[in-house]
């Protein structure tokens, strides 16, 4: 069976991620799939909107596969990762520029490359079961995929919050964030897609969603922009230890299991999104930092102590935020080794 079914169903390209024992996890060959598949019903009149979904209830995606980046970086043999890297951010903006309604049904886990392929679509559904998060600095990376600019348009300092903390977003606080459009409880998806396929019509989205309960970020809006909205990370992380409040102890203890490099990193990439606001810009900057993560930064470690060896522990290279030079910082101004990411039209 193909980890990428495609198929047209009444008025409606269908698109299922098919990996559920790999919660989805999304391969280089899945991204070409899903970019070919794009094309095809592009360009197909009888077309009018692609659905993507996912098979089983535990996640739409939880990531890309590191475990194969990972013993790439081993090797020193980059050029497949960041060939992938360079074909995912491409499908990425081609899903934020799609001719026809996209409509991702993000119900489970969300997270890494999962973003990616949902959240920069036109129409997102989210669930009770939603749990979106961009994890990344606790594997040595950044949030990428376009996550810097997601998170950069998030309202006040919650996009830092969540892309420092790796918190795990709720389907009401996709909605309050705007990382989603539509709440829909789970049970109600089946007959959602039935009909969303059957007439091609986005306008059913409508009366199927519903207002969710309270956003816990919504909830906790005032402290996250007072602390999150600080100058650097050391304030922030020293904001965090002062504050004896039960969400600033979860949230210093995300932060924390992010890499120093990785965390420092985070919080230029989101600023700089959030200023000049373009998801193609957000591309070129991320691709330039992930480019230089598996051979000078801390991505090997971050995959080996998580998913590897699992022992979380990791040996970072720069194991405090004093440690890591400005000069990987910088990296985030200069271009690419093999030449930054542009998209290609």
């Amino acid at each position: 069976m193909s980890d990428l079914i495609v198929r047209k169903v009444g008025r409606a390209g269908h698109v299922t991620l098919n990996r559920p024992q790999a919660l989805n996890a999304l391969t280089h060959p899945m991204c070409l799939d899903l970019e070919a598949a794009m094309y095809d019903f592009a360009a197909d009149d009888d077309v009018s909107l692609l659905l993507i979904d996912a098979a089983g209830e535990k996640a739409f995606c939880a990531g890309g596969d590191i475990v194969k980046i990972y013993n790439e970086g081993k090797s020193g043999e980059v050029k497949n990762a960041l060939k992938f890297w360079r074909d995912e951010y491409r499908l990425n903006h081609a899903i934020s520029t799609y001719a026809k309604p996209y409509v991702a049904i993000m119900d489970g886990i969300v997270m890494g490359g999962g973003v990616g392929i949902s959240a920069h679509g036109s129409h997102r559904v989210v669930t009770e079961r939603t749990m979106f998060a961009m994890p990344e600095c606790a594997i040595g990376l950044i949030p990428d995929v376009g996550g810097t600019h997601l998170l950069g348009k998030m309202p006040g300092a919650c996009g830092e919050y969540a892309g420092l903390t790796g918190a795990r977003l709720s389907g009401a606080d996709c909605i309050y964030t705007g990382v989603a459009d539509y709440f829909v409880p789970s049970d109600k998806l089946v007959s959602l897609k039935a009909a969303l396929l059957e007439t091609g019509d986005v306008a059913v989205l409508q009366d199927y969603a519903m207002v969710p309960e309270c956003s816990t970020l919504a909830e906790n809006r005032k402290a996250i922009d007072a602390i999150f909205g600080q100058g650097d990370v050391s304030d922030i992380m020293q904001a965090l230890e002062t504050d004896p409040s039960d969400f600033a102890k979860s949230a210093l203890k995300g932060a924390l299991r992010g890499a120093p490099l990785c965390l420092k990193t985070t919080l230029a990439a989101v600023r700089t999104a959030r200023q000049n606001g373009s998801l193609e810009m957000a591309l070129r900057n991320e691709y330039r930092i992930v480019s230089t993560c598996l051979q000078d930064g801390e991505l090997v470690e971050g995959i080996r102590a998580a998913v590897i060896d699992k022992d979380r522990a990791p040996k970072w290279k720069y194991p405090t935020l004093e440690s890591v030079p400005q000069s990987m910082i910088d990296r985030l101004y200069q271009s690419a080794a093999d030449g930054d990411f542009a998209v290609v039209t």
